[in-house]
């Protein structure tokens, strides 16, 4: 048994390791999963002296709480909340010292949705397909953290990053989502497209790792029936037969039947991850270059 290593305490509705994912599997039918905040996942990384490959904790609103077998560096990001070491109040956005036999409590988010947690030397599962991201469409990867669960950690790499405090962007009052319209625009109508890129939505509820739906205006289709599958890509705006546009984050399925008639800009997507439900939404077109 190895001293090197968390033993999950307390779970919260959706705790997963996360790394920066596993790209170039598409072809295989194999999402790119990942942390769907990757800025959040880096900052946290560099402030516990990890490579930014290391893998991390992602908490889903409620946050986690984990042992230490051993005395560790962590870093809480992301989403915004309360975090204390042995009971005692910590300080968020920035290294941590977590003594042998301590709990590192990580709170519910008072603000955003996904926070995340660094610890030195990273998270060591076995990786799968050259990632140790769990993900939840596919299966591939560890299992979400359920309360007990031994978490090994790998060596202790640089010092921690000499910060009081790392600035990070607060989660969004109004997600704003550009978008490059295209490739199936053709298949909704002009109304549709104008309510699309005009009107207000809101975050769903029902959102997810795999997507994030929204409410709103539906979209009035030009042609019936379906497409055949085709590819889908990170980002993409699908349309199921509600009417109600998705958009794909970091399970999404590698193909689809839906037509897409636009695409996120990647960098906006981080954003759309910490939206929390009932979130306004509104998607800006942007033109192609």
């Amino acid at each position: 048994m190895t001293d090197r290593a968390l033993v999950v305490v307390r779970a919260g509705a959706l705790t997963t390791v996360q790394d920066r994912g596993r790209t170039g599997h598409a072809h295989l039918g194999v999402p790119r999963s990942g942390a769907l905040d990757p800025p959040a996942a880096a900052l946290v990384n560099r402030l516990a002296g990890n490579s930014p490959d290391a893998a991390v904790l992602e908490t889903t609103l409620d946050g986690c709480a984990v042992r230490a077998r051993s005395t560790v560096t962590v870093a809480v990001g992301g989403a915004p909340c309360p975090v204390a070491v042995g009971g005692r109040p910590a300080p968020w956005g920035a290294p941590v010292r977590v003594p042998a036999g301590e709990v590192l409590q990580v709170g519910a988010a008072v603000a955003g949705v996904r926070s995340y947690v660094a610890v030195s030397g990273g998270v060591a599962v076995d990786p799968v397909l050259g990632s140790r991201s769990t993900d939840l469409l596919s299966g591939l990867g560890p299992a979400p953290l359920t309360d007990g669960t031994v978490l090994p950690l790998g060596p202790p790499g640089a010092p921690p990053a000499r910060v009081d405090l790392a600035p990070q962007p607060a989660p969004p009052a109004e997600l704003v989502l550009r978008i490059t319209l295209g490739p199936r625009e053709d298949w909704f109508t002009p109304r549709a497209l104008g309510d699309l890129t005009t009107r207000a939505y809101r975050v769903s509820p029902a959102s997810n790792r795999i997507g994030l739906r929204t409410e709103g205006p539906a979209l009035e289709r030009a042609r019936a029936g379906e497409l055949p599958s085709e590819g889908m890509v990170l980002g993409a705006v699908q349309v199921p037969p509600d009417g109600l546009p998705l958009v794909f984050l970091a399970d999404h399925p590698t193909t689809g039947g839906y037509p897409v008639p636009a695409v996120v800009h990647p960098a906006d997507l981080s954003a759309a991850a910490q939206a929390r439900p009932g979130t306004p939404l509104r998607f800006v077109p942007v033109r192609r270059r």
